[in-house]
Parts: structure tokens; sequence; C-alpha cells
């Protein structure tokens, strides 16, 4: 328990003083007119206000990373928690804070028109691939995950039918403007999922009367699968995920001034945070090890989720659980083909504003992850896990090119590009899905490139020092 709290209490002391430091270097400025107000539409830019935001994006963020995330990371004991406190506070919240304020100040352009203006035209490409690769597979991961949870509820529906309702909502989702769902919904679905981790958490700690673990660095994975790099792959969205980078800018078109950003963007992370540690904690708790990997591997942490829910808070209130992690994936799913539509239309330059251009952009996008549905999950999440996890490490690189070219501290996204980026080269080289080269050889040689990365960043540093500042643009 003293472990749990403890994570709880760092997680909470991040945001309200580690976000304090990062915002003190940002320098936000509440006089400006953010985008939403400059470049008012009634489709995308539209000002909602701070509480909504807040959940808009908490929601946007979350899908089904912090709590299938933290559950597959609970394999390999406590040391999960470790990442999803330090990862969250250092990492996840500040990529969040900070590339949110780059797209606010740049009338809330998405993640590959700012690789093009921060890096070249050439990222400006590559981050589309990642971007666009990413969006697709979240995006199928979102209906397959709750489309098994709702199907664990009421066995009697078929699961296709619940995959062309929920096809049809993310349609809706996609093409409408955002105050229309998005702005009315989103805000109540928010709540029903703090409701039910909250009583997750309240049950498991103090009703059920298992052994608290407490932490240790031991690797408890019964396949004695290596921590490093692969707990930093399955635990993405609960500390740190690229996913998020194609999200923001929906919220930074939408946020009424730029002092809002730190509570909706890092505190949000933050929050994010706290959930995956509750399903992370609870899992530990409820499972070993053995139990563990055979739920997942029979019915994907899906089943996890169901069991974990009736266990900890009996059939009622358990279900009410179920529907607060079934909102994660739907919400989130429903952006991340917003998220999709928003890139490649600035990415074609085709304005949204008519409804037959944003057809011609979401039509094929449906269609190809609805192929994708019929995919083994678990080669699906494991995709996934690599793209959105390179796609953070991208987003990390942009962030603290932008910094020196403004002449603030580079260090706060540095350090963590430069640690993600040696977890996803070490795992492409390691994992099946890669190269399936020696573990010890893939992380000497990711070790190898980042030394080279950082040498060239700081030689970028030193050279940029004489330079002009470029200055904000908004």
């Amino acid at each position: 328990m003293i472990t749990f709290f403890s994570c709880v209490a760092l997680l909470i002391f991040g945001y309200f003083f580690y976000s304090k430091f990062v915002e003190k270097i940002l320098k936000i400025d509440p006089k400006k007119l953010t985008p939403a107000y400059k470049m008012q539409d009634g489709i995308d830019y539209i000002p909602i206000s701070k509480p909504k935001n807040a959940l808009i994006n908490l929601l946007n963020i979350a899908g089904t990373g912090p709590v299938f995330g933290p559950i597959l990371a609970a394999l390999y004991g406590p040391v999960a928690m470790l990442w999803i406190v330090l990862g969250c506070i250092f990492a996840g919240a500040v990529h969040d804070f900070v590339i949110g304020i780059i797209s606010l100040r740049n009338n809330g352009e998405t993640l590959p028109t700012l690789a093009e203006k921060y890096l070249s035209k050439f990222f400006k490409h590559i981050v589309n691939f990642f971007s666009a690769l990413l969006l697709i597979l979240v995006a199928t991961v979102f209906v397959v995950g709750p489309a098994k949870l709702i199907i664990g509820l009421a066995d009697f529906l078929n699961f296709y039918v619940v995959i062309a309702v929920l096809f049809f909502y993310y349609f809706l989702a996609t093409l409408m403007p955002i105050d229309k769902i998005i702005g009315k919904v989103y805000p109540f679905f928010g709540a029903l999922l703090l409701i039910s981790a909250f009583c997750i958490m309240v049950s498991v700690i103090f009703f059920m009367g298992k052994p608290l673990p407490e932490l240790n660095l031991q690797n408890m994975h019964p396949q004695n699968l290596p921590i490093y790099p692969l707990l930093f792959l399955v635990l993405s969205c609960g500390a740190l995920s690229g996913f998020h980078a194609t999200q923001i800018p929906i919220v930074a078109r939408t946020i009424e001034n730029q002092n809002q950003a730190r509570s909706i963007f890092y505190g949000m992370m933050i929050l994010e945070g706290i959930v995956a540690l509750i399903w992370a904690y609870a899992t530990i708790v409820m499972f070993d090890g053995k139990t563990l990997l055979e739920l997942i591997k029979v019915g994907t942490p899906s089943l996890v989720v169901d069991k974990l829910a009736i266990m900890t808070l009996g059939s009622y209130v358990g279900t009410l659980a179920i529907l607060g992690v079934i909102v994660l994936p739907v919400t989130s799913g429903a952006t991340a083909f917003r998220g999709i539509r928003l890139m490649l239309a600035e990415y074609l330059n085709l304005k949204q504003k008519k409804i037959f251009n944003r057809l011609v952009i979401a039509i094929p996008c449906f269609l190809v992850s609805l192929g994708l549905c019929f995919v083994d999950f678990q080669l699906l999440w494991q995709y996934f896990s690599w793209a959105n996890q390179t796609l953070a490490a991208i987003t990390l690189w942009i962030a603290t090119i932008y910094l020196i070219k403004t002449k603030k501290n580079m260090w706060i996204t540095l350090i963590p590009a430069l640690f993600i980026t040696s977890v996803v080269i070490t795992y492409i080289l390691y994992a099946p899905i890669g190269f399936g080269v020696a573990i010890d050889v893939s992380a000497a040689f990711a070790v190898l490139c980042c030394i080279i990365l950082f040498l060239s960043v700081y030689r970028f540093y030193k050279n940029n020092l004489n330079v002009e500042n470029i200055g904000e643009d908004l």
C-alpha cells in the first residue's frame, strides 16, 4: 500500500511542481490569441471551456492504453509502477505539454507540418507515414478492444454487428463539428472513467483482503522476457505515448487561452498515469503472473478487465466499471479517425469546411481499418506499441529542436528523447516482429545510435547559440 500511495503522491507532486518548471521554460503568454478564436471555422476550430477541454483531452489520449498496457505490464511485477511514475512525470506529460504549446503557437498544426517546420520536409513525410500508420492501428485496436468487452457483457450480441455500430459512431464523430458529439458526451464519459477506476482502487486496497505488494526491481514475468525494452513498449499510454501527439492538435484548436495548457496537456497526462497505476496495481494484487498470462492468451486483456471488475466490485458495480473502460477506446477511436482526417487534410492541403472533402479522406481510412479488424489482436498490439513509441521519439526530437531554435532549455525533452529512441531501436532489432538479434547486441547498437544523435544535437545546439531566435508564431 505504501508503494501505491507513494506513486500517486509523486504523480501529483510532478503536476504541481515539475509542470510549473516546464511552463516557465515554455514562457506561456495568456495575452496572445489562440487558434480557436483566430481561425474559428465552426468545424475544428471552436473555443471550448477549460473543464470540457480537459476531459476531452483525457479521453482523446487515453484509449485502452492506461488499462490494457498496465495489465500487460503487470506481468513484470511492481517494477511496472516505477515506469508509470517516472515516465509520466518526465517524459509523457512533458511530451504532451510541449507539443501542445508548439501546436498552439502554429495555429493548431498537426505533427507532420511541425516536423517540416522544425526538422525538414523529408521528416514531414516520415512523420506523416508513422502518424498515419499509428492512427490506423490505434483506430483498429480501439474497435476490436471495446467490441470484445461489449460481447463479454452481452454475449447474445453478434461481434460483427457491434463492430458495425462502432464504425458508424466513429464515422459520425469524425465528420461532424467537434462540439456536436465530442464536446457534449466526452465530459460524461470522462467522469465514468474516473469513477470506475476509483471504485476498483478502493475495493482492491481496502476490501479484498489480499497481500498488497511493495516496490521491487525483480523481473516477475512468467516467461522471463526482458524488462528492457519490452516493458517500455507494452506500457505506453500510461507513461509515454506518441499517439498523444496526433490528438493534441485537436485540442490545441479549441483552447481558449494559453494559460489553460498546463492543466489540459500536462495535467490530464498525470491523471491518465493515475488511472494506469490503479489498473497495474489491481492486476498485480489480484492475479499471479502465470494466471494473468493465461487469461491474456485466452481472451486478450479484455478478459482480464472483465474478471478483475467482477471480482472486485461484483456483477452490478463491476459492469459499471467495465463500461468505464469501454468508453476509453470508443472515445479515442473516434478521435483517432478524426486525427487522421485532420492530418491528411493538412498534408494534402484539402480544406475541411465542405463535407465532401471530409468524406474523400475519411472513407478510405475506414475501409483500411475495417480490413485490419480481422488480424490477430496480439500482433496488432505489438505493431501498435512499436509504432506508438517510435512516434513518441520523433515528437520529442521535434520538441527538442524547437526548444533549441527558440533558445529554451532543451534538456527537458532531449533526455526522454534519447531514452525512448534507445528503446525503439533495441526493440525492432530484438523482437520477433523485427530482426531477431540478440538482446545485448541490440541494446549496444541502440546506445551507439543515441550517442551519435546526442553529439549531433549538441553540436547543433552550440551552433545555434549565435543564431537569431526564430521567435514564436502565435
